[in-house]
């Protein structure tokens, strides 16, 4: 069952590093601020320092996972499994929060949060 679990934190980390990517790097590429939502250049040119930070606590989250992963998977099993459980359940946690920023999120926060929640649940019961 773990293995099945990691492939999902694995893979929920992954797409944090993707979230990352487009918020803090590509942020002001028009084919990443339009699937964000923005308007037009200029207010991605303002919001660029709000996604630029809110980008690296997807790769914190994601980072966790992985160090997570690789503390379970290199025989600390413990320490490993809580630090799984704190990245993935904070990622929930995010899209969860996301979810109450209007109706147009929902599909992001479900995006988001499913793989996070699988990979928590499995480990949580592995």
């Amino acid at each position: 069952m773990s293995i099945v679990a990691a492939v999902f934190v694995a893979l929920a980390a992954f797409l944090h590093v993707y979230i990352f990517l487009m918020e803090s790097i590509w942020w002001t590429r028009p084919a990443t601020w339009k699937r964000f939502g923005v308007a037009s250049q200029a207010d991605a040119d303002a919001t660029r320092p709000m996604a630029y930070n809110q980008g690296f606590y997807n790769l914190f989250l994601a980072g966790g996972a992985v160090i997570g992963l690789l503390l379970f998977f290199g025989g600390q099993s413990p320490a490993g499994t809580a630090l799984v459980l704190f990245s993935t359940g904070s990622m929930v946690l995010a899209a969860t929060v996301l979810t109450t920023t209007g109706p147009g999120y929902r599909r992001a926060a479900l995006t988001q949060g499913t793989l996070p929640l699988i990979g928590f649940v499995l480990f949580l019961l592995g």
